[in-house]
């Protein structure tokens, strides 16, 4: 079942900026190859939201392929996910948990 909607955290939506800025000072490729694998990860979401494993409490993660990022996302209520973080991997785990509140 095709979930309808995707809600992203304001702080994750600042995280994904801060990487395409970084990206697009040292390549014009790889801004839009970041983009292009984020579009396809909550595309991917979107169409089986139970498809990634869980990764802490209610939520989940989807690992970047070609990028060491990965989403973490929970399906707020039926119909609804909501991308909580697009962490880089060596980030300080669990820092996203205030945002589930």
């Amino acid at each position: 079942m095709r979930t309808s909607r995707v809600e992203i955290h304001p702080e994750a939506f600042e995280e994904m900026s801060v990487a395409l800025d970084w990206y697009a000072e040292r390549s014009t490729r790889a801004p839009v190859a970041f983009l292009d694998e984020i579009d396809w990860a909550i595309s991917s979401i979107l169409e089986a939201p139970n498809r990634w494993p869980v990764y802490d409490g209610d939520c989940r993660r989807l690992i970047l392929s070609r990028f060491p990022y990965f989403i973490v996302y929970r399906e707020k209520i039926p119909g609804l996910i909501q991308i909580l973080a697009v962490a880089h991997g060596r980030r300080q785990p669990g820092y996203w948990h205030t945002r589930t509140l």
